[in-house]
């Protein structure tokens, strides 16, 4: 059975890659500070799981150390005539790999209950998707080496490259989406609760709702991650205020308080692997660029849903 600790596993590998792609690298000059980076990363993927709640904690405040005296820069990416050159040769070939991959996550989403391998299951049935995207890769990785012409090591060479012109905010998703279960064991979400109740009387529904909608994007502009603040924002306020005290539809409320959070989304640079990473990836000479275009889209989303909420949740 191919589980998620395969996928671990793997992506420890790739990360592990770059650090010795970037050790070897002696044009750098922060060549060391960026590989021990990238290798403590991969240490996190590789033995993470294996290692005690302490340990795991020390690499990550290694990886801070490390992030906040700065990484080597990025190399150069290749020409754009060049670039050009090869987009034009390949043509549509360039859109295999890509759409070969929800392609495949689709496959392998839906009929991951008829592969087995005798009697046991060719996915994890407990991540599927994860696991189907991990495989997805794998064949976009190896359709575009084929129909390209690549050599094999250009794929790493590349990724390292992106993965540079990222930098730090690479783990920004993983580490604030740990920051939020942490946050939600703490009880966070209870001392939330009590601060706004004493600030804002909840005098009827409406209120309970505006409040929630807005601190689901708050918290998540604070936290780059709706995942994260879901928890803390419907522990402190959906669940005893909208559906505890005023009767509101736990399903209704669930759905458009996600909604919320994702709006708060699209405002953070917290959020890297949307913000941040397009804007390295399309070479934007303004890194927040995405973010000021989303922007008023945002609000207007967030204004809708909790104008939706304040409708429909309180309807059985």
């Amino acid at each position: 059975m191919i589980t998620l600790e395969h996928v671990y596993i793997l992506t420890g590998v790739m990360f592990a890659v770059f650090a010795i792609g970037r050790a070897l690298d002696r044009s750098s000059p922060r060549r060391w500070r960026s590989a021990a980076f990238w290798g403590a990363y991969a240490l996190s993927f590789l033995a993470g799981s294996h290692l005690p709640d302490l340990v795991n904690g020390m690499i990550l405040m290694v990886l801070v150390v490390l992030a906040a005296s700065g990484l080597a820069s990025a190399d150069a990416a290749a020409p754009i005539a060049e670039r050009r050159d090869a987009a034009q040769r390949n043509g549509n070939r360039l859109f295999v790999p890509a759409l070969a991959i929800p392609v495949v996550v689709l496959l392998g989403t839906v009929f991951a209950k008829e592969l087995h391998i005798g009697n046991a299951a060719l996915l994890d049935p407990a991540h599927t998707t994860l696991v189907a995207l991990a495989l997805a890769v794998l064949i976009a990785l190896a359709l575009g080496c084929a129909l390209l012409r690549v050599p094999l090591l250009a794929p790493l060479r590349e990724g390292r490259r992106l993965m540079e012109a990222v930098g730090w905010a690479a783990v920004l998703p993983q580490t604030l989406a740990s920051l939020g279960a942490l946050f939600a064991a703490a009880g966070v979400g209870r001392v939330i609760g009590q601060l706004v109740t004493q600030a804002i009387p909840m005098t009827n529904g409406s209120i309970a709702v505006v409040t929630y909608t807005l601190g689901m994007a708050v918290f998540t502009v604070i936290m780059g991650n709706a995942f994260a603040a879901f928890p803390v924002m419907t522990a402190g306020i959906g669940l005893p205020l909208i559906v505890g005290r005023f009767g509101g539809d736990p399903v209704i409320m669930s759905a458009l308080g996600m909604l919320s959070g994702f709006c708060g989304t699209l405002m953070t640079p917290m959020a890297a692997n949307f913000n941040i990473v397009p804007a390295a990836l399309l070479e934007l000479p303004d890194r927040n660029g995405v973010i000021k275009a989303q922007i008023p889209s945002a609000v207007l989303l967030l204004a809708a849903n909790t104008a939706l909420m304040a409708i429909f949740v309180f309807r059985r």
